[in-house]
């Protein structure tokens, strides 16, 4: 515990220190949701108001937008010598990938509270009953414990920082086809699809549910089964890497 709490200070730190993680992890998804709701909001017809409808989905792009600064962080650690450092020091091998796991979420809930404080200044207006936003915050951390653990072991099997950041850009995309923005039915045939099978729809409408406060369990179902099946598939894929690498 002591060596997971020095390396998540070390990690917040180093995110402090850095305006680019900042900007893109708490302020550029506040950027975007203001663009959708200001600027395209009018233009999308969901049959609510679309701060409600929008929300959701503007949740799953800032735990996306700050996910190339984790995967970039780990593979510094890895290609310039700090996890050599720490075996000198005899820090735990389990630490250092905790460590980024939660400095990750760290940031992502700050950039989480930041995007639904500013829905609430725009008008968003939840039905959720307390047990609700319980679950919301629920999957809101699963879904963000399966995705850090995904960046990291892509960050430990990339070659560089350059390519580790580029390596999240899928992630990154992913929320833009989805129903994040507009309901997958409306979308053009292969799109509509991708839309509806992608794990990142049911989380999305999962929270869509909850917030609405009527919650499908099947949505809840595929949410939970993809966050689990990604955090899994990460971790392993991670200490793999990390085992073999450092």
């Amino acid at each position: 515990m002591s060596s997971t709490t020095v390396m998540v200070r070390r990690n917040v730190t180093h995110t402090v220190r850095n305006p680019v993680a900042i900007f893109n992890a708490v302020l550029f998804p506040i950027v975007m949701m203001l663009i959708f709701v200001y600027v395209f909001g009018d233009a999308f017809s969901v049959g609510d108001d679309y701060i409600d409808y929008a929300t959701p989905g503007m949740l799953m792009m800032a735990l996306s937008y700050g996910l190339s600064a984790t995967a970039t962080a780990v593979n510094s650690d890895m290609t310039k010598g700090i996890i050599n450092r720490f075996k000198v020091m005899d820090v735990s091998r389990s630490a250092v990938l905790t460590g980024h796991v939660v400095s990750t979420v760290v940031r992502t809930t700050v950039a989480l509270a930041a995007i639904l404080g500013v829905a609430f200044l725009l008008g968003f207006r939840p039905a959720a009953s307390f047990a609700q936003w319980l679950a919301v915050i629920g999957v809101l951390l699963l879904a963000v414990l399966a995705v850090s653990w995904l960046t990291i072991a892509m960050g430990l099997a990339a070659k560089t920082p350059e390519s580790a950041g580029f390596a999240t850009v899928p992630l990154i995309m992913l929320p833009f086809l989805s129903s994040a923005i507009v309901p997958a039915e409306k979308m053009g045939p292969g799109a509509r699809q991708f839309a509806q099978y992608q794990p990142f729809t049911p989380i999305i409408e999962t929270l869509r549910g909850l917030f609405d406060g009527s919650p499908s369990t099947s949505h809840a179902i595929a949410a939970v089964a993809w966050c689990v099946g990604i955090a899994l598939v990460g971790y392993l894929w991670a200490r793999k890497t990390f085992n073999k690498r450092g």
